[in-house]
């Protein structure tokens, strides 16, 4: 029995032809249909070269199982998310590799419901079946059920529901694909759009997908790559921008002038969008930065709660509180109402009509909470050993701290600052976030500080 080392702590990730082939995509999609017994899948694909392949083998495991095969073609993660609660699935996969380099891909999988596989009952089993093939023999094949288009005409409805269309504004939009798999999804949705309100203008850029990514693999977050977006903004004169990862489960946002809104500026806002919506709402949100969060949902009378960071703790916490909705700094936003499911579309259709209604720009809704809680954003050290920094800066904090709170890493809160400290789970990295409240303590002060204490020279960089 060969280990597959394809599958990583969340998701399945691998360098092509070296930890993910053809014929191990075969061996997932067969695991995962027999692991749940299912009756159907729901599988898609991204823009990578080898993802319509990956995808045509992780289906035809699927058949040989017994199990009918849901297929939607090129589409985004959310879109195989919502495809599995639409169609009733036991389960759904979709060949993706979002931000990872070009010569990678992988999957990332759900099970009916669109819930996450428990890691231990669901991802290690359909680990364990795929090295071991252990097949069960059937003499029942599944089927083969194109449904693209039926699953992107529901999708669009979904994600339109949550505005109201009617409402909105004339606005121009920057709409950044990198190339990925959202251009075509998007233009379904304007499709949509225009049939209600033809209010809005879009500046396309980087649209078609384009498995040689000539203008690098989309990855929003990183800064260097803002300008991508940042510069079309500035150009047109637009209202707002937004790029897309890979898979476009992430979305990124840049205001009027072109600046880019940190993540956990947007959780408070899309807070506020839905305690608008629904008061009293639980709001979910990670442990990284906080306070402003907090202090917006407080204010409008909702009830905040803290979800250890990743897509299967925000969901599960969600579940179980009831939320309206759950964000994560790092530009995952998760819906109720989209079978508890992050989505990269939903958020802009949600500032845009925040735009329209509140007669404010984006930058003019998030400019007093920048002054209000001040926030370092996330920085990374590599260093040599993870577990050595994070005592090098707790010991020199140790007994200051007005609390603790070791939920996902270790944050420290102090009178009017705190961070938080975590390990990366796939890399030698330190991830370190800071927040202050109003500008009562100096930010740049206690990164030098804390900077320093990480990379002390017993515990040098690579």
């Amino acid at each position: 029995m060969t280990e597959l080392s394809c599958f990583k702590a969340y998701d399945i990730r691998g360098e092509i032809n070296i930890n993910i082939d053809d014929a191990i995509a075969y061996r997932i999609g067969r695991a995962v249909a027999q692991h749940f017994q299912s009756k159907s899948i729901v599988v898609a694909f991204d823009a990578r070269e080898t993802s319509p392949a990956f995808a045509k083998s992780v289906g035809q495991g699927i058949m040989d199982a017994g199990s009918d095969l849901i297929s939607i073609g090129l589409a985004g993660t959310e879109e195989m998310y919502w495809a599995v609660s639409n169609f009733s699935s036991c389960a759904g996969i979709v060949v993706t590799a979002s931000h990872n380099p070009i010569n990678y891909n992988g999957m990332k999988i759900v099970k009916a419901g669109s819930q996450p596989l428990d890691d231990d009952s669901d991802f290690k089993a359909i680990k364990r079946l795929a090295e071991s093939e252990n097949w069960i023999t059937t003499d029942k094949k599944g089927t083969l059920l194109d449904r693209a288009v039926e699953a992107r005409t529901d999708y669009v409805s979904k994600v339109l529901s949550f505005i109201n269309t009617d409402a909105l504004k004339p606005l121009k939009i920057v709409i950044n694909s990198g190339n990925g798999a959202a251009g075509p999804t998007f233009d379904a949705i304007e499709k949509q759009l225009n049939n209600h309100n033809p209010q809005l203008e879009f500046v396309r850029v980087d649209h078609t997908p384009d498995s040689a990514f000539p203008n690098g693999i989309p990855n929003p977050l990183l800064p260097e790559n803002h300008h991508k977006t940042a510069d079309v903004v500035k150009k047109f004169g637009a209202d707002f921008g937004v790029a897309f990862d890979g898979d476009f489960d992430r979305c990124f946002f840049f205001d009027e002038a072109g600046e880019f809104v940190p993540g956990e500026y947007l959780v408070g806002l899309f807070a506020s969008i839905f305690l608008a919506k629904e008061p009293n709402a639980t709001i979910v949100h990670d442990p990284r930065v906080i306070w402003n969060t907090q202090d917006i949902v407080l204010q409008k009378g909702g009830n905040a709660v803290q979800s250890k960071t990743g897509h299967a703790f925000i969901k599960q916490t969600m579940r179980s509180n009831e939320a309206i909705y759950g964000g994560e700094m790092s530009a995952h936003h998760y819906f109720r109402d989209f079978a508890y499911c992050d989505s990269g579309m939903i958020p802009w259709l949600l500032i845009a009509e925040l735009i329209s209604f509140k007669s404010q720009s984006l930058g003019e809704l998030v400019k007093d909470r920048f002054s209000a809680f001040p926030s370092s954003g996330e920085m990374n050290f590599k260093v040599k050993d993870a577990n050595f920094a994070i005592t090098s800066v707790l010991k020199e904090y140790q007994g200051q701290e007005k609390t603790i709170d070791k939920m996902d890493g270790v944050s420290l809160s102090f009178e009017n600052w705190r961070f938080n400290l975590r390990k990366s789970n796939t890399e030698p990295l330190v991830r370190l976030n800071i927040e202050s409240k109003g500008f009562s303590v100096n930010l740049d002060d206690k990164i030098r500080v804390i900077s320093g204490l990480i990379n002390l020279p017993n515990n040098p960089k690579y």
